[in-house]
């Protein structure tokens, strides 16, 4: 009996033994590095706004190509990066973010151009607990009451702020006439914020001579530009999608308006210049960023890798430029975190503070908005041309 005895204790102690032994295996299982870092992008590359959509990928192809792997805990571990289609819907813009991070399962999610998009998309990231770095979504909304959604871009009141000023400072303008388009929550917010920081300025509650509406889709702007004709407008605020914009600036030529055009970083578009011709000659607009006004070093670094690709006679777009920084700032979010945690990787986002991009220092505020700087540009003879630089209040 005893013999049976001692030989149940060793037993016992020996499982135990292989048992502590097992556990401290599967932990390490758990911690350890993952073969590759997951980076999910959803962008419209059909539909609508395809155009923005594919300046945005330039600027994330671009970074990846320059950076395809993270280094943590001394290994390089690969990128890769998969997009999927939001096709500028919003139901389209649900999917695909199901689609990055049920089946894809990425570790951080970029995009998307289009404000709705990444609203849409955005409670989807939430609950699956995948931080997204919005690239031009502009829209207060986006990141409002979603602590897993950051952006690198400056929002639709800063911008509001920023041509309102420019009108009654640089543009020396007293009275100005916008123009909405109305199914658009991006330039209903513009519009308001504008005309209520140009009243303050002024002084004047009647400064905004009057407001059009119109919807997405629309192509005859004869009437809100008539209005407008009439009246004592120094000039037009108008910012909304690009072909919109485009048309709305034609026609106010045809009509015989001279005065000039106001409007947002939307216009920063070869289309818009395409759609308009002559007439898009002089309008003013605020910007992510120009190569003329090189914030960072790492701005040489983005155009470098751009006239590399696309030649050094293609100027490389603001949006572009936000693409390259959001993969840039996926990257160091990781390498810092040293993990694919989603809870992890979100407070390790939300502590960047002076983050080097080629569009400027980046630093997040308590709502995951940026804090950067902005630029004023205009077009001129076919081209987008620094005009100003205007720091962050």
């Amino acid at each position: 009996m005893k013999k049976v005895s001692s030989l149940l204790v060793t037993t016992l102690i020996l499982s135990a033994f292989m048992a502590g032994c097992d556990g401290g295996d599967t932990a390490g299982e758990e911690g350890a590095l993952p073969e590759t870092i997951k980076i999910g992008v959803f962008e419209p590359l059909t539909g609508a706004n395809a155009a923005g959509g594919a300046l945005e990928k330039q600027g994330i192809d671009l970074a990846h190509k320059l950076y395809p792997t993270v280094t943590i805990d001394g290994t390089e571990i690969p990128v890769e990066l998969k997009y999927v289609d939001n096709k500028s819907d919003r139901i389209e813009s649900e999917n695909a973010a199901k689609e990055l991070v049920e089946n894809f399962g990425a570790n951080i999610v970029l995009g998307s151009w289009g404000s709705s998009n990444s609203i849409a998309a955005g409670p989807i990231f939430k609950k699956a607990q995948v931080p997204a770095i919005g690239t031009s979504c502009t829209n207060p909304l986006v990141t409002l009451g979603n602590e897993y959604y950051f952006r690198v871009c400056y929002t639709d009141p800063f911008q509001g702020k920023v041509m309102a000023n420019y009108a009654f400072k640089e543009g020396d303008y007293r009275k100005i006439a916008v123009i909405q388009e109305e199914t658009s929550g991006y330039s209903v917010t513009l519009v308001k914020v504008f005309m209520e920081n140009f009243r303050l300025l002024t002084g004047d509650e009647n400064s905004i001579t009057s407001i059009g509406s119109y919807n997405a889709g629309d192509n005859d702007f004869r009437a809100q530009l008539t209005a407008i004709k009439g009246s004592d407008a120094q000039a037009i605020f108008f910012p909304g999608s690009f072909t919109e914009s485009a048309q709305i600036m034609k026609q106010a030529r045809q009509l015989g308006i001279t005065i000039p055009f106001l409007g947002s970083n939307t216009w920063e578009t070869p289309k818009v210049i395409q759609i308009a011709g002559e007439a898009a000659e002089g309008a003013v607009y605020c910007s992510f960023y120009d190569p003329a006004a090189p914030q960072t070093e790492r701005t040489k670094e983005f155009l470098d890798a751009y006239a590399k690709k696309y030649g050094k006679d293609t100027l490389a777009d603001g949006v572009t430029a936000l693409g390259f920084d959001s993969y840039l700032l996926a990257l160091e979010t990781v390498q810092k975190a040293g993990t694919t945690d989603g809870p992890t990787l979100r407070d390790t986002l939300a502590k960047t503070k002076d983050f080097e991009g080629s569009t400027g220092y980046i630093t997040f505020d308590d709502n995951g908005d940026a804090i950067k700087p902005a630029v004023i540009k205009t077009i001129q003879s076919d081209k987008f041309v620094y005009k100003t630089f205007v720091e962050p209040y």
